[in-house]
């Protein structure tokens, strides 16, 4: 498969990896948009949020560890998690994906 995340994953590309278990990996993103900016993944392949369909489980558990990522990180100050999908909504990359963003006061309307 020709996923940037997928090989991220595998280990087949580095990355700043601040998190990993079994079923999901949580990296650095390369270009931040906050002082803090990780991306956290399945390790299985999800296109997006439109194909997660029977992963509830996978993605319950991506969520609970977002929480547990973000005050590893020294975010007790709040964060915003983010999920692009589809090409409107900006998703560049076809591997489901979640922005973890914090360090800063986050501004209102996002979009």
């Amino acid at each position: 498969m020709d996923c940037i995340f997928c090989k991220i994953a595998n280990g087949d590309i580095p990355a700043d990896v601040v998190y990993e278990d079994d079923e999901i990996m949580a990296f650095r993103d390369l270009s931040p948009q906050a002082p803090v900016h990780v991306l956290i993944i399945p390790k299985k392949h999800i296109a997006s949020l439109d194909e997660a369909g029977t992963d509830g489980e996978l993605l319950g558990h991506l969520m609970t560890k977002t929480c547990e990522i973000a005050a590893g990180l020294g975010l007790e100050n709040g964060y915003r998690v983010v999920n692009n999908c589809g090409e409107d909504g900006m998703q560049t990359v076809r591997h489901i994906h979640f922005h973890l963003l914090g360090g800063r006061k986050m501004g209102w309307p996002p979009g």
